[in-house]
């Protein structure tokens, strides 16, 4: 099965839904930062996420970024996204290693453990807007759901998985976010509630053979069905050297003299790709002088 994500609407457009099959995505990032599986999934959660609400976007320009700040051991993790579903992220810990969970899972919420959510969006106004909500359970799904209702005051269900192999890579990864319309009525919603609560884990269905258009087939059985538009989620990162070099020049005169004075070349790497840039004494010189 092949990423994608799909668009549409259900139940006489009283609700609108985003579904995502993410396995390359999420792959590709564990293969980039080399994620122990429990960051891994984390990871892989959040990016899933981040390109769902990305296509959320109205415009090409705007960016989203989803910031978790957190007390256990992966420390943080950041994603960012577009439009176009072009997402990146990376572990502040991708390393981190821990015992699975009660249920024998990947323990993420112990990973994460208490925090802060961040939902950053920049659409070109002068500045970015910033909603946050606390963590709930850390798992990520259940603290965007509590996210979009506290911050956005928008009725969302969003439940997002990644299943590992036995050697630690991607087995499948997904997820869908669902919300309901202002005009939506309750005995909808109370349907809805019912049916998300017997709804079986994501990773189950996935592995069944399920779609991400399978799935709201499952889930909106005898309701009506309208898939807008699709498109590909990929891990994208948009780094050059000509964004490093300016970001390195914007420390100031201070910083780049100290930085000659060293008399060695340095290198910055990018988060997001792990890329990394070497400029020389003769590139520190030609900033200072810019600068």
């Amino acid at each position: 099965m092949k990423d994608i994500i799909i668009r549409g609407m259900a139940a006489n457009k009283q609700v609108r839904f985003f579904a995502s099959y993410s396995k390359e995505l999420v792959e590709t990032a564990r293969g980039t930062h080399n994620t122990s599986p429990v960051a891994t999934a984390a990871l892989g959660r959040l990016l899933t996420a981040g390109a769902m609400m990305g296509s959320m976007c109205k415009n090409d320009t705007d960016v989203l970024t989803l910031q978790i700040q957190c007390s256990g051991p992966i420390n943080g993790l950041t994603v960012t996204s577009n439009a176009k579903a072009q997402v990146k992220g990376y572990a502040n810990n991708p390393q981190v290693m821990l015992p699975p969970s009660p249920q024998g899972k990947l323990d993420v919420g112990k990973a994460l453990d208490l925090g802060v959510l961040s939902v950053i969006k920049d659409i070109g106004l002068k500045e970015p807007y910033v909603g946050q909500s606390n963590l709930t359970t850390g798992e990520i799904a259940e603290d965007l759901t509590y996210y979009f209702a506290t911050s956005e005051q928008i009725p969302t269900s969003v439940a997002l998985g990644v299943l590992m192999e036995k050697d630690n890579t991607v087995k499948h990864a997904g997820g869908f976010i669902i919300q309901l319309m202002p005009f939506a009525e309750e005995e909808l919603i109370s349907d809805l509630e019912t049916r998300l609560k017997d709804f079986s884990s994501i990773t189950t269905l996935m592995d069944s053979g399920m779609t991400p258009e399978d799935m709201m087939n499952k889930l909106f059985e005898g309701y009506d069905i309208t898939l807008s538009d699709s498109l590909t989620p990929e891990y994208y990162c948009d780094c050059s050297r000509e964004r490093v070099y300016n970001a390195v020049m914007s420390v100031g005169r201070a910083e780049i003299e100290d930085m000659i004075a060293d008399d060695k070349p340095i290198e910055v790497g990018c988060h997001f790709c792990n890329k990394k840039y070497i400029f020389e004494i003769s590139d520190l010189q030609t900033m200072l002088s810019n600068a």
